[in-house]
């Protein structure tokens, strides 16, 4: 095996060097998300500011795309304060928020819609369950003990 340090060797760095490239790449994409964040303001201000204030749908639309890239940027942010961990709420507010998304801009089938609906409950169903779970697991090592 080949020795890097007295006590860290090839194979215990390895997943050091992973979370660095992830840790990496995650900065990047919140940097990409924040310039995608400020267009759709610049493009919700676009569309707030018209003349013609006509199409409603455009506008809840564009209102939920920004929420979509506040969402994640939130989960990145939430990230690196939780030591690494994405919390799991969070896929869940977005898999909402994208549902709702999708209900008002492709609304032209019903049967659709309702799916989409169900989704949305399932996802809150989940939402509600975690939330009424334990935040701390309970030890395991009881089990285990003679």
């Amino acid at each position: 095996m080949i020795k890097i340090k007295k006590d860290i060797s090839f194979v215990q760095l390895i997943p050091k060097v992973l979370q660095a490239v992830l840790n990496i790449s995650l900065v990047f994409l919140a940097m990409i998300l924040s310039i995608l964040l400020v267009q759709e303001l610049i493009i919700f201000g676009q569309i707030l500011f018209k003349e013609q204030n006509s199409d409603y749908k455009l506008f809840l639309a564009n209102i939920l795309l920004f929420f979509l890239y506040f969402e994640f940027i939130t989960m990145i942010v939430k990230y690196f304060k939780e030591d690494y961990h994405f919390p799991l709420r969070y896929f869940l507010y977005i898999g909402i928020t994208a549902m709702i998304r999708l209900i008002i801009v492709d609304h032209d089938h019903p049967v659709n819609t309702l799916f989409y609906s169900i989704v949305i409950l399932i996802l809150i169903i989940g939402y509600f369950i975690m939330n009424i779970t334990p935040r701390e697991r309970p030890d395991s090592r009881w089990f285990f003990k003679k």
